[in-house]
């Protein structure tokens, strides 16, 4: 660990990131502004799966967990944003826009089948994945068990 006089510089600009995310959720964003956000969002996304594809040992990305919090968070905040600019504005953005119209191609029932599957599709891996981590803490809390009566005993 440095001793110098920026040691803690990666600790405090973590959470000035995580700040000004929880920031973009409260203060209204311009469209221009949420437009590059949206675009930064699926650049980092896409260099995130491309890095995680070609590690050589996983212990060499050991930040990916935080790296994968923090991006939940801002791709929270962004949804966020852009339902009150919706909302709010009736203004999607350019990217948001584009987006749909590339998706839907002036169809609005293959645009209504398109969302029903793909938040069927979110639900069914949020469930499983919340099951999955439910199971692998309640193994990790019985494996304790013995090593907790040990102590206990003694």
């Amino acid at each position: 660990m440095s001793r110098g006089p920026f040691r803690h510089v990666p600790e405090v600009a973590l959470a000035t990131l995580v700040v000004l995310v929880v920031g973009m959720m409260i203060v209204p964003l311009p469209t221009w502004l949420l437009d590059l956000l949206i675009a930064t969002n699926l650049s980092l996304a896409v260099l995130l799966l491309l890095t995680a594809f070609f590690v050589r040992r996983p212990l060499a990305f050991g930040a990916f967990p935080t790296i994968l919090l923090v991006t939940t968070l801002f791709r929270l905040a962004l949804n966020v944003s852009s339902t009150r600019l919706i909302l709010l504005q009736a203004d999607a953005g350019d990217v948001i826009a584009a987006f749909g119209e590339f998706v839907v191609r002036g169809n609005y029932v293959v645009g209504a089948v398109i969302f029903a599957i793909l938040t069927l599709v979110q639900f069914v891996v949020i469930a499983r994945g919340a099951e999955r981590v439910a199971e692998v803490g309640a193994r990790f809390t019985l494996d304790a068990l013995p090593g907790k009566q040990l102590a206990i005993d003694a």
